[in-house]
């Protein structure tokens, strides 16, 4: 082979003008090259030792754990049994959601939404089960929470289909309705989406801070007591202080919403309270964050969880 690329050089040289001779001679010493290195690369000194050592991890290899397809196999069915254990768990732990007694909702809260003034019985819209998403849109925001938008992303193809099996599917802020239906157009939803605005909805089921729980300092959020208000101003770049500003607010008003799901039933002409979860226990309506979690590097956030914007804002720097 190497003979054969020194008469490719040597002849094309000969062909070529003198004064050309040199400079294209040397082209062809580096197209040369370029041959053997493709059809024999044995013939190129330390190239095959490179090609070892890169298939050894000396360089350029992952940090990451490798293996034999053989390896992996044996590793995916050990992480197979966990991941039925853990189905299993989730199977249980939604048959115990279910056995939680129905609490009857006594107060008669009324809501705005795009059709008009409605009751709590009236956001079934004939169903018996009706979900809330707590979307957090105070009447200060400027925008709903960007964390919330994108949960909101998930949910919304799930709610059309959720009414043809006896489900609302829907959302409550306690923005004004002018607001939530502006910035709904904004986002391209069709999901149901009501303002509590006048109403003490938001409050009773400890996802608003009122004023009282402000002078106090505490309010109830995810069944236990916590402070109401912030204790210090957080830094400009802390996630909460963000997430605060991309709202159009600051930290103290933004931290007056906090995020959750509440789940009614509606039976014999009574509306009963009968699931609510808040903090971490919405993380597995986050769809985002449920692929996130199957990908090679996981959710990858490092040091901040604010990584991500309303889907209408990438690339806008």
């Amino acid at each position: 082979m190497r003979l054969v690329v020194v008469a490719v050089l040597i002849g094309g040289q000969k062909l070529l003008p003198p004064k050309l001779s040199v400079d294209v001679a040397l082209a062809l010493t580096i197209v040369g090259i370029g041959i053997l290195i493709v059809v024999a690369p044995d013939a190129v000194p330390g190239l095959t030792q490179a090609r070892c050592n890169d298939a050894k991890g000396d360089r350029r290899m992952t940090q990451h754990a490798t293996g034999t397809r053989e390896e992996w196999l044996a590793a995916r069915l050990e992480l197979l049994d966990a991941e039925k254990e853990l189905t299993r768990r989730g199977d249980e732990l939604a048959r115990q959601r279910r056995e939680l007694p129905w609490v009857e909702v006594e107060k008669d809260y009324r809501f705005e939404t795009e059709e008009g003034p409605a009751s709590l019985a009236d956001l079934f819209k004939g169903r018996s089960q009706l979900l809330i998403y707590h979307f957090m849109f105070g009447p200060e925001y400027s925008a709903g929470c960007p964390a919330c938008s994108a949960i909101a992303d998930g949910f919304d193809g799930s709610h059309v289909h959720l009414e043809n099996h006896d489900v609302i599917l829907m959302a409550v802020s306690r923005a004004p309705i002018e607001a939530i239906t502006a910035y709904k157009r904004r986002m391209g939803w069709t999901f149901p989406w009501a303002s509590s605005f006048d109403t003490d909805f938001n409050f009773d089921f400890d996802v608003s801070v009122s004023e009282e729980q402000r002078r106090d300092g505490t309010m109830q959020y995810n069944f236990r007591s916590v402070p109401a208000v912030l204790q210090a101003e957080p830094p400009a770049d802390s996630p909460v202080a963000v997430q605060a500003a991309r709202c159009g607010t600051d930290a103290a008003t933004y931290v007056l919403q906090r995020p959750g799901m509440s789940a009614f039933a509606f039976e014999d002409g009574i509306v009963y309270h009968t699931y609510s979860a808040y903090s971490r226990g919405v993380d597995g309506l986050w769809s985002m964050y449920q692929w996130l979690d199957r990908a090679p590097k996981g959710r990858n956030e490092g040091e901040s969880s604010v990584w991500f914007h309303r889907r209408d804002e990438y690339g806008q720097g």
